[in-house]
């Protein structure tokens, strides 16, 4: 396949790394943009993994308030330097970030954040849908219907509402590489109009 500033450029799009590591993975991958997109993502990854134990302590925090003022969120990302928090790029990254949030309501970042007794009520729903099942087969089960609920539940690891190819932690692995800095993406709230808080109490009227 012929390599040109079109496939570089829809390799970009899709990716969000730079053009020349772009052209460099569809070279390698001798103009497979499939396998291009695999190679970047190999390549980020190693990237991101070196630099996550370095401090993010700066960044931004950003909002969100979608059309209608009805559903509104508010994010906090870090990242190494200033430079990279007024960078584009970084701010294109929370930008899709909150909008993840508005659209697909997650409830935790990491699954490192769910509580222990969360998982073990979420197993124990599992168990007793399964329970006719062979005993061995159970726990494999219950295994894979909890990672279905880190991917809905998890920020992280939904799938990104722009390009359902990839999950949120790749888009963050991605960043990572071609911004050169850490970034994390730390905490968030999401409000939407009228919900029920936990322990509140919502008022019935008499109709009588």
């Amino acid at each position: 396949m012929q390599i040109n500033s079109q496939n570089v450029k829809a390799l970009r799009e899709k990716t969000g790394a730079g053009m020349m590591d772009c052209k460099q993975a569809l070279v390698e991958a001798k103009g497979d943009p499939v396998e291009a997109e695999k190679i970047l993502r190999k390549k980020g990854i190693a990237i991101a993994g070196k630099k996550a134990a370095r401090s993010a302590r700066d960044g931004c925090i950003a909002s969100y308030i979608h059309h209608g003022s009805k559903l509104g969120v508010l994010l906090e990302v870090n990242c190494e330097t200033d430079f990279v928090a007024r960078n584009d790029m970084f701010r294109e990254f929370v930008k899709d970030v909150t909008q993840q949030i508005a659209a697909a309501n997650p409830s935790y970042v990491n699954r490192e954040d769910v509580p222990s007794d969360v998982i073990e009520a979420e197993k124990e729903i599992y168990r007793a849908q399964v329970k006719n099942k062979p005993a061995q087969a159970v726990e494999k089960i219950v295994a894979g219907k909890l990672e279905k609920f880190y991917s809905t539940a998890c920020l992280i690891e939904q799938p990104f509402v722009k390009n359902t190819d990839i999950t949120i932690k790749d888009h963050l692995t991605v960043t990572i590489a071609a911004l050169g800095e850490n970034v994390v993406i730390r905490r968030f709230v999401r409000w939407q109009l009228g919900e029920e808080l936990p322990g509140e109490k919502v008022a019935v009227e008499s109709t009588t």
